[in-house]
């Protein structure tokens, strides 16, 4: 079963994620209103967090960083990214999975 807070799209693959910048260290948390929530240790300074968040996702997925990209919410806790390339969805539950 496909969790609530990813989407397959006509394009790749859809995550909402809850963001919580400023945390000890970066990690899923759990869920969040239907996201996956999860902690960054950058602050939310000058899209440090976003940043990060793109970087720690290509890592802990391993997909190149310019195969992830927002859709939404740069200015907002709660971010929408799209992820494309080789990687399916159940990889990425298998992976995040909180």
């Amino acid at each position: 079963m496909t969790p609530i807070w990813l989407k397959q799209t006509s394009t790749g693959i859809a995550l909402s994620l809850h963001c919580q910048p400023g945390a000890k260290q970066t990690k899923v948390v759990g869920l969040h209103d239907g996201c996956l929530k999860i902690s960054l240790q950058a602050p939310a300074l000058e899209n440090k967090a976003n940043e990060l968040l793109l970087a720690w996702l290509s890592k802990q997925l391993k997909v190149p960083q310019k195969q992830i990209q927002f859709l939404s919410g740069q200015n907002s806790r709660v971010k929408r990214v799209e992820i494309w390339g080789s990687i399916t969805p159940e990889q990425i539950v298998q992976i995040l999975s909180p």
